[in-house]
């Protein structure tokens, strides 16, 4: 008997594994596909491992600017592609190394009661179960996957680069591959149904990142269907415009676990309809980042461990990171948003082109955007398009969750010259 099987080895069943390991709890892990799910294997990890080698390609065709000449450079697509395998096994290594002391079962799950989980030709039994199966890419009605439409699991594992790439979803997958792919030299085309790329997103970084798309030559094609284009006129294309939960065959609806869509269904404590199983992750359909995952997994192991005192997982200062060229990050709420809510706000804005750090880089487009209640100077959001804004991000999520003024962070000082000072310049 266990006290907790976890179904799904990606981030967050990882993560809920070794927080139960450390409270004391007898666990059992099991996953169909490899340890560490789609941020490891098909998400996160080799999507920015394919990134950097475009980021350094694109550093040295331009390091003319900095007095080195470089114009040998040339792209080895199959290293590249090899550096990004080794750098997935050597984590999955640490993950298994992490796990050794656990039962981890590579298998398919059902759960044939609130208590029995059959895997393979094994039944398991358990006091609790926490189900963190992830998600999968989703297809259009006229849109399937196959021949020269493919998804973005599929895109990470080409063997060349191709010469023209029509993307289909302009969210955050669509717009990484895309910075990706043109960094590389293929002819790249961008269709978003809705009036921006990133829909969500702040307005005004929107627009940033579409000029500097158009800048590089990606065909940016926004407020546009689909359907309406010729298919024929580009060698791949990536269709990439959601994900949906993996939970289709785990005998969910037998139990009377409540679902949406898809979606399990939980309550502030991660519980679902079944009092002693929970979920954790992208099949909750809340935010589908590997960190929010991480975060709801860890809360709903130390809720199963307490039986009592539980916590909710109501941190929605969660940040997200897009990684583009330059990069774009946010947390909390961002300008649209707070005027649709009639928020009073103040808006604090810097450029990237006062940032001495960001001049000796040699990457001075962007800014910074840092959102506060007027009435309260509390700092309630912030949205960065520059120079290692995925790193910036971090501090502000800070200032956000732990409800900081505008005063407070003012009096923080910065070491100079660096991109963090910037931070503060946007507050003077």
């Amino acid at each position: 008997m266990y006290d907790l099987v976890v179904i799904g080895a990606g981030w967050a069943g990882f993560n809920a594994a070794l927080r139960a390991k450390k409270l004391g709890l007898k666990v059992c892990l099991i996953d169909k596909a490899n340890l560490g799910g789609v941020c490891l294997n098909q998400g996160c990890i080799p999507t920015k491992a394919l990134i950097q080698s475009a980021k350094m390609y694109s550093l040295i065709k331009k390091s003319f600017e900095f007095g080195i000449d470089a114009s040998f450079a040339q792209i080895d697509f199959t290293k590249i592609q090899e550096r990004k395998d080794k750098i997935i096994q050597q984590l999955a290594q640490g993950i298994k190394f992490r796990l050794k002391d656990l039962d981890f079962i590579n298998g398919n799950a059902v759960i044939i009661s609130n208590t029995e989980i059959k895997v393979e030709d094994k039944v398991l039994k358990t006091k609790f179960i926490l189900i963190a199966v992830g998600s999968h890419p989703i297809e259009l009605g006229n849109l399937k996957f196959g021949g020269k439409i493919i998804s973005s699991d599929e895109i990470l594992n080409l063997k060349d680069i191709p010469k023209s790439l029509l993307i289909i979803g302009g969210g955050v997958i669509g717009c990484e591959f895309a910075g990706l792919f043109s960094s590389f030299g293929s002819e790249v085309t961008i269709v978003e149904k809705m009036q921006q790329l990133l829909p969500g997103e702040d307005k005004e970084i929107a627009r940033k990142i579409e000029t500097l798309f158009k800048r590089r030559g990606i065909k940016v094609n926004t407020n546009t269907d689909a359907a309406t284009l010729n298919m024929v006129a580009y060698d791949l294309v990536l269709l990439c415009v959601g994900r949906a939960p993996n939970t289709g065959d785990l005998g969910l609806d037998k139990l009377g676990v409540n679902l949406e869509k898809g979606k399990i269904l939980v309550d502030d404590y991660l519980r679902t309809s079944v009092p002693n199983i929970f979920a954790a992750g992208d099949c909750t359909g809340k935010m589908m980042l590997a960190h929010y995952a991480s975060y709801q997994a860890s809360l709903a192991v130390e809720n199963i461990a307490s039986g009592r005192d539980m916590f909710r997982a109501d941190n929605l200062n969660i940040p997200s990171c897009i990684f583009t060229e330059p990069e774009i990050a946010s947390v909390g709420i961002n300008e649209d948003k707070a005027k649709e809510k009639n928020i009073d706000i103040k808006v604090y804005k810097f450029d990237f082109m006062g940032s001495a750090m960001a001049r000796i880089l040699g990457e001075n487009e962007g800014f910074i955007k840092i959102i506060s209640d007027q009435v309260t100077d509390q700092i309630i959001g912030a949205s960065i398009i520059g120079p290692k804004a995925v790193e910036l991000i971090g501090i502000l999520t800070v200032a956000v969750t732990s409800q900081l003024k505008v005063s407070q962070l003012k009096s923080i000082v910065f070491a100079h010259p660096t991109l963090s000072e910037a931070i503060g310049d946007t507050l003077k």
